[in-house]
């Protein structure tokens, strides 16, 4: 969860990039696409040939795909860019219990045999080692890495952290958030060496000799592209003027509903269904095995979830929206936009944290939690049966005068509202 003094700490320690956060007067939804750098997120590679294997067993998604590429669009083809393409992966490990631990996007990259060399003259030799990379949280690197070690036993499979020569990026907003076109997609893809180069971003794209390149975000279309990419180059595509804070993609996906990392799904707590890990295409039902599967199979078969986690917004009586002190809100967009010493000062605190009870103003009792929150917006675990009660029907424990705006996501299937699930549990 995000804290006011760690989020302060982190806009500190990238002070440099706070200005192209808080100076665009650009609403990011008619002023996208925007690039970022997840400084949060960290990577790490498996290597070996029971790296599937190993990954199959241990996490919640079926991983067998990432051994299985599928042929790139022919347009798409050009040196050091790969001839097939393996769409990433998103999982999540858990406890034995089934409660959430880590999440990961997973990325195999092309291997020398699947992609034309600089000349375009034909693919290189085939190097027989399988690696798979994952965009990983950074607050927890070292943890994560003790615990896979630790879980190895006499796999073939070896685990390095990597983050010092690899970065996760994100491209979001504008029309990526509703329009998957293909041209977003040869844009990102036509980037490489050879005749049908875009050299408008062949600059940025030298030194990949990975052959790395965007993917859609495997969990929702509206979220954009993601990667990994060296860390000594800026991702193709990624324009000066359009390179962003990553705090503008945490706003983003606050609007969206949805939360990453274990700050944001608490480590060792969290059930995998009620943060919407199986809307986020994080569960495979069909897989088999894995570490914490029989409570996610339990939950699921039984098909009753009464906790989601829900996109909030916080208002006051006059139903404008909370913020920092001195924070100036825009109503058509969610981006916050302030001056930068409101973040800067270490004494400002936002009206509402995580942690705070969201109380049902009819009955007076506990309906959720806040468990993340930034500005005038935040994410919430709550009792579907309490949350869409309309405007006015939630507050904030002590803090009777923030009122709470619950928002459902377009992405919900109609399945998870609680009217649906209660006439099938019925039938």
């Amino acid at each position: 969860m995000y804290g006011t003094k760690s989020y302060l700490r982190f806009l500190k320690s990238n002070v440099c990039n706070c200005p192209k956060l808080f100076s665009t007067q650009t609403p990011l939804q008619s002023g996208g696409p925007l690039a970022c750098l997840l400084k949060t997120r960290s990577v790490i590679r498996f290597k070996g040939p029971e790296t599937i294997k190993f990954l199959q067993g241990l996490v919640t998604n079926d991983v067998r795909s990432l051994d299985e590429p599928e042929p790139a669009a022919e347009n798409g083809i050009t040196p050091n860019m790969p001839v097939v393409v393996t769409p990433p992966v998103y999982a999540a490990m858990l406890t034995p219990q089934g409660r959430f631990l880590y999440d990961f996007f997973l990325y195999r990259p092309p291997r020398p045999d699947e992609k034309l060399d600089r000349t375009g003259s034909g693919p290189g030799p085939d190097s027989g080692e399988l690696e798979i990379y994952a965009d990983v949280d950074g607050s927890v690197l070292d943890e994560l890495l003790a615990t896979l070690k630790r879980y190895r036993l006499r796999s073939k499979v070896d685990i390095e952290n990597v983050a010092e020569d690899f970065s996760c990026w994100q491209r979001f907003g504008g029309n990526l958030a509703n329009d998957s076109s293909s041209t977003e997609d040869s844009e990102a893809d036509s980037v490489g060496w050879g005749g049908t180069v875009d050299h408008s971003g062949a600059s940025s794209s030298q030194g990949s000799s990975l052959g790395w390149h965007w993917n859609k975000d495997p969990r929702l279309a509206c979220l954009g592209y993601r990667g990994i990419f060296p860390s000594n180059a800026t991702p193709p595509v990624v324009e000066v003027d359009k390179e962003t804070d990553e705090g503008n993609f945490l706003l983003w996906r606050l609007e969206k509903g949805v939360a990453e990392g274990s700050a944001e799904i608490p480590k060792g707590e969290a059930i995998p269904l009620e943060y919407n890990l199986a809307g986020l295409n994080a569960i495979s039902f069909d897989k088999g095995c894995y570490i914490g599967q029989e409570l996610i199979a339990r939950t699921h078969h039984r098909g009753v979830i009464r906790k989601r986690l829900i996109p909030l917004r916080f208002l006051n009586d006059s139903g404008k929206g909370k913020a920092l002190s001195s924070l100036s809100y825009s109503p058509s967009d969610f981006l916050v936009y302030c001056n930068i010493s409101v973040y800067l000062n270490s004494e400002v605190e936002q009206k509402v944290s995580p942690g705070s009870e969201l109380i049902d103003t009819a009955s007076q009792k506990k309906a959720g939690t806040v468990t993340t929150a930034l500005g005038s917006r935040g994410l919430g675990l709550l009792r579907l049966e309490e949350a869409f009660k309309g405007t006015g029907s939630l507050t904030i424990k002590g803090q009777e005068d923030v009122k709470v705006e619950t928002i459902r996501p377009k992405w919900w299937p109609s399945e998870w509202f609680l009217d649906h699930q209660q006439q099938s549990a019925a039938a």
